[in-house]
């Protein structure tokens, strides 16, 4: 392993970084899910224009019991930004292999207990045990301090958190999935990372879902309402983040993505940008609707308007396969 205790790869300050892009105030979901938020923050603290990146929003797909939960496919920000995104082998403390690779220059991504994570807040710090991902920047193991990106910020941890993230021994030998970035290949810029991520596209595209995946959550809502009304509200938050949030804030993504596009001399895609922002907004609504419904133990399928989110979808899927051939 690596000499040195410390090691800060962009020296970061979390009391004046200012969320990036893709966490700007104006969004209907300004939290998507953990591995998103993390690149939505970390690729344009790497000096890479996140939104390059989301051609692989066209493949959301409802799954049977919820929807794609979304993620940069990792081969597509190699093609894009040079980046090599690898499984990193645990066998030391996750503590060492995080200091080897920070040292190295490479941002690590660890799955860590939200339980030690004081931007979580009020809903899992030092309260419940979440899962979730984390983007490793800054390490002192003598001074017990962690610098990580998480959600919509940078943040830093020290003392029993940090403890807790790293002294803790992994239960049953268990260790946590943790991916390294590696560095240093060929970034594309300007119109060459346009084409490039255009030719993403089109290749996601011939992927789609073959059935419009809105009408196919329509069709499996009666017994989704069943399970529903039989758990508690902490199931239908799960619920709630698993389906009107991964299908909403994917959407949105989507449009930002297609908004990329035009601001890049790529011509008629407003309208399908448009539809992106309508369905993160419907889905936001819907999921309001929800909770009503679950908490009056009282659901009804008619009263949600869905038929506007598949319209929309409908819409951007026609535009993208008439502009891509």
């Amino acid at each position: 392993m690596s000499s040195g205790s410390s090691v800060d790869l962009l020296h970061l300050d979390p009391a004046t970084w200012q969320p990036q892009p893709l966490h700007a105030g104006d969004r209907v979901w300004l939290e998507t899910n953990c591995y998103i938020d993390v690149w939505a923050e970390l690729l344009p603290a790497l000096g890479h224009p996140a939104e390059a990146a989301l051609a692989f929003t066209v493949l959301q797909d409802f799954e049977g019991d919820h929807f794609t939960f979304f993620k940069f496919p990792l081969e597509d920000l190699q093609a894009l930004f040079g980046l090599a995104v690898q499984e990193l082998a645990i066998y030391d403390t996750v503590e060492a292999h995080t200091l080897e690779q920070l040292h190295r220059g490479r941002p690590v991504l660890i799955e860590v207990d939200s339980h030690w994570l004081l931007d979580t807040g009020p809903t899992t710090y030092r309260k419940g045990h979440v899962k979730t991902t984390v983007a490793a920047i800054a390490l002192d193991t003598a001074q017990r301090r962690f610098g990580y990106f998480h959600n919509t910020g940078y943040h830093v941890v020290s003392g029993d958190d940090y403890d807790g993230l790293f002294k803790a021994p992994p239960a049953q030998g268990m260790f946590p999935y943790v991916e390294f970035v590696k560095r240093g290949q060929v970034a594309l810029s300007g119109q060459a990372l346009v084409a490039a991520s255009l030719g993403l596209l089109h290749g996601h595209l011939k992927h789609r879902p073959t059935i419009n995946p809105i009408a196919a959550w329509r069709s499996a809502l009666p017994e989704h309402f069943e399970r529903l009304a039989a758990r508690d509200m902490d199931y239908f938050h799960l619920y709630a983040f698993n389906l009107p949030r991964q299908l909403g804030a994917n959407f949105e993504m989507l449009g930002t993505y297609l908004q990329w596009l035009g601001a890049n001399g790529q011509a008629g895609l407003a309208e399908a940008a448009a539809a992106g922002r309508r369905i993160a907004e419907a889905t936001k609504a819907l999921q309001f609707q929800l909770a009503r419904m679950a908490n009056r133990r009282k659901f009804d399928a008619t009263k949600l308007q869905l038929a506007p989110i598949e319209a929309d979808y409908d819409l951007i899927v026609a535009t993208l396969v008439a502009r891509m051939g």
